[in-house]
């Protein structure tokens, strides 16, 4: 096992998977000779060249575009998104091409394509720098969407994703690109949990706590509260946000009857209306009370120095639970 950060983990898949399968080649703005914004692909022009480290103009709807042909070609390209606001200009390319070719084909065309994005907000930047876009993806037939949480899961999941023959939008949770994990880079990739499976981080009684990203980390303090009170709290990280592990999560459902979902994403229409309601219809019957969720505002996203009363935070996810437990004390609302 290896400590490492996030941020290296990342860089160690990527170099793996280019190192295992030639046709693996990286496409973004930055990513060569300074390695990228956030220093994910330093290194790797010059151990692979500047063929298959392949700095694009500023233009992500090109770079996408670009994968789309690559993949025709046989090349399984990974695109980096500098930052989750600069995804929007390659939406048309995403949902009309990238999500589509392989059913429009009828099998015949495969789009191997890994989209990284570096996602959500904490780390105190600029508008169009700290969005959670994962709602229009997941919402797309075609796509995987994946929001690792961890170096391990970072490391295994992007060589999974790369692997893949199926397209992903591959979300890494940028405020945790620093935050450090063991990292086994020795083991099998046939050994790792599958990519589409969620992870119970923390086993409970009381309740369940879903969420996925740099959120998990937020659940697991907040279950290390709880515990002070006598609360046990189940902690899963969906992993995978398309498609999403109800197996899983309707297990743990079943076996604490009280659900709270959090996300930074804003609220409607988001990640956590989906799996409350696919919950509500898989085991209506287990549920004590009604399921609530924990997000972000719907309001654009805030200037800096107010996203911390953006962001759930301990209080707001302390505070769901005592609701979905009938706990005096807690605020009002339907959800947090």
């Amino acid at each position: 096992m290896t400590e490492m950060t996030l941020g290296k983990a990342l860089g160690a898949g990527l170099r793996q998977a280019m190192r295992d399968d030639d046709k693996v080649v990286l496409l973004g703005e930055d990513i060569g000779k300074l390695g990228g914004v956030f220093r994910i692909t330093d290194g790797l022009l010059d151990e692979f060249g500047a063929s298959r480290v392949i700095d694009t103009p500023l233009a992500e709807s090109g770079i996408v575009g670009m994968a789309v042909g690559l993949a025709f070609r046989g090349y399984r390209p990974v695109v980096e998104i500098q930052f989750d606001g600069f995804v929007y200009p390659a939406f048309d390319q995403i949902v009309a091409q990238v999500a589509k070719l392989h059913y429009r084909t009828q099998g015949r065309a495969k789009m191997p394509i890994t989209i990284r994005i570096p996602w959500a907000g904490g780390i105190g930047a600029a508008e169009h720098h700290s969005e959670s876009p994962e709602a229009y993806f997941v919402h797309t037939a075609g796509l995987r969407v994946i929001a690792v949480s961890n170096p391990e899961d970072a490391y295994r999941s992007l060589r999974q994703a790369i692997a893949s023959d199926d397209p992903v939008i591959f979300f890494e949770p940028k405020r945790l690109y620093h935050h450090k994990g063991e990292v086994d880079l020795a083991a099998p990739l046939a050994d790792a949990s599958p990519m589409g499976l969620a992870r119970v981080v923390r086993a409970g009684s009381d309740a369940t706590l879903i969420t996925y990203g740099a959120m998990v980390s937020t659940a697991l303090q907040a279950a290390d509260a709880a515990e002070d009170e006598g609360i046990s709290l189940e902690v899963i990280d969906l992993r995978s946000l398309s498609p999403i592990d109800y197996d899983s999560v309707a297990a743990s459902v079943r076996k604490t009857g009280r659900v709270v979902v959090a996300h930074e994403a804003s609220r409607e229409a988001g990640v956590a209306a989906e799996v409350i309601a696919s919950i509500t219809e898989r085991c209506f019957e287990y549920l004590e009370s009604a399921p609530l969720r924990v997000t972000g505002h719907d309001i654009p996203y805030p200037p800096a120095k107010l996203e911390k009363y953006h962001l759930p935070d301990l209080d707001r996810l302390l505070d769901a639970v005592d609701r979905v437990l009938d706990r005096p004390n807690s605020l009002t609302g339907a959800d947090a």
